[in-house]
């Protein structure tokens, strides 16, 4: 996988729009796609004490997480990637589509507070190694430029 590229990409769709819900959407849409072996790939966006769905790619999911549960609530209340081989034996994962078998989640900062996730998933256990983990930060700091954006002034 070329992540320069990917990241590229996501520049790309994001440089002149505003909104953040659009940008998290198409920055979805672009990790679904672009990825091999995916089942879900999407946003948890920090809402008071809870991680609340935000725009994703892949069935439906589940629709709020608390801090320090499943996956997305640990790498939360951590502020660090977390990195599952096999969610089965992970503590307290929460199984949203019983099909995920790997999972990778990339807390977003602001300020250096996280205000969301970004969370993958595929089916194949031991799908994401350090490769993705390495390869995804850029996009991640890509992403966390869109959290500082002022929503509804153009930008460029």
């Amino acid at each position: 996988m070329d992540y320069i590229l990917l990241n590229e990409q996501l520049k790309a769709l994001t440089e002149d729009e505003p909104d953040l819900v659009c940008n998290l959407s198409n920055a979805a849409a672009l990790l679904f796609s672009e990825l091999d072996r995916l089942n879900w790939a999407g946003f948890y966006l920090v809402r008071g004490e809870e991680l609340v769905l935000g725009p994703f790619q892949g069935k439906p999911a589940c629709r709020r997480i608390r801090k320090n549960r499943g996956v997305c609530g640990t790498a939360w209340a951590r502020g660090e990637i977390v990195l599952v081989k096999d969610v089965h034996s992970f503590p307290g994962h929460i199984a949203c589509d019983s099909v995920s078998a790997s999972e990778i989640v990339f807390p977003i900062k602001k300020d250096g507070k996280v205000v969301a996730v970004l969370d993958i998933d595929s089916p194949y256990r031991s799908r994401f190694g350090e490769e993705e983990e390495r390869g995804l930060v850029s996009f991640v700091e890509t992403l966390e430029t869109l959290f500082e954006r002022p929503e509804g002034e153009a930008i460029g």
